[in-house]
């Protein structure tokens, strides 16, 4: 299966710029969302998904909205407008919208981003990954997520995991640093053969210059980080905003006020002390994979 290329800056980058721009205008403003929503006539999770980035902002409701703030500036104003349409054309512009019957709506979102982002941060408590999972591995959990009924549903899912996978051998890789508990090393997803192909992919992804893998062994006993799985995302563009992605059995939640962003930030740091070496992890790694032989 032929896998789609990532066009150069698609990603809801831009629209969260506006977006932050748009709610410094607010609060300067002292207006509320549920009275900004009150004046476009829509609901206040509107206006909080559009100064987040999450949908795209209609000419009509970005008028509204700047002479509401009391916008009056016309180098403003149209800067605000080109940068909607932008934002907008990036959103629309995407591989991944191509695959919006298998993935949801806040995957795209996270796609989108992880695009552009210039460094991966997540702590995982049961599974690898999925920029470094094996076909076979991302097959084995799409079949015990139910979440997918047809054989060619689950092939879709898996040609986007390996799509994103892409950015770790571009000519500028994404680097991703990601501290896993040992549980996620011993869980035979997909059985012990399976198991023991992605161990070992593990091991040699391990080894390049932009992955980190590090493994908070049994021994280790109570960490922070043992509430839940998080992925943080770090984007190189001067004042961007990390964001944290939580999933759980009912979806996916993003964070990105700076308070809580920072709490996870701490979490991580926390796990990364708290874990093995980047050695002593492979180590780990390469004993776990031969006891399972």
């Amino acid at each position: 299966m032929t896998l789609p290329r990532m066009p150069a800056g698609a990603s809801t980058v831009l629209g969260r710029q506006l977006g932050e721009e748009l709610r410094s205008l607010r609060e300067a403003s002292g207006l509320s969302t549920s009275e900004v929503a009150e004046v476009l006539d829509c609901t206040k999770g509107k206006i909080s998904r559009i100064e987040n980035g999450r949908v795209a902002l209609r000419s009509p409701d970005l008028a509204a909205m700047l002479r509401l703030y009391g916008a009056e500036d016309a180098d403003a104003i149209a800067r605000f407008s080109d940068l909607a349409r932008s934002a907008n054309q990036r959103r629309r512009s995407g591989w991944w919208n191509e695959y919006g019957n298998i993935i949801g709506e806040t995957y795209r979102d996270y796609i989108s981003l992880e695009a552009v982002a210039s460094a991966v941060h997540t702590f995982q408590s049961q599974r690898i990954p999925a920029l470094l999972q094996l076909p076979s591995y991302t097959r084995a959990l799409a079949v015990a997520s139910h979440g997918w009924t047809r054989p060619e549903e689950i092939e879709q899912f898996t040609s986007v995991r390996l799509a994103r996978q892409e950015r770790l051998t571009a000519d500028e890789p994404l680097q991703i640093w990601t501290v896993l508990s040992e549980a996620v090393l011993r869980q035979q997803v997909g059985g012990p053969d399976v198991m023991r192909d992605q161990l070992t992919h593990l091991e040699l992804m391990s080894e390049r210059p932009n992955v980190t893998v590090q493994v908070i062994p049994f021994s280790a006993g109570a960490h922070a980080s043992m509430a839940g799985p998080y992925v943080i995302l770090r984007f190189p563009a001067t004042g961007a905003l990390d964001l944290v992605l939580l999933d759980t059995p009912t979806g996916s939640t993003w964070l990105e006020r700076s308070p809580e962003v920072e709490t996870y930030q701490a979490l991580w740091n926390n796990a990364r002390t708290k874990a093995l070496s980047p050695v002593e992890s492979r180590r780990l790694i390469t004993s776990i994979k031969e006891s399972n032989q």
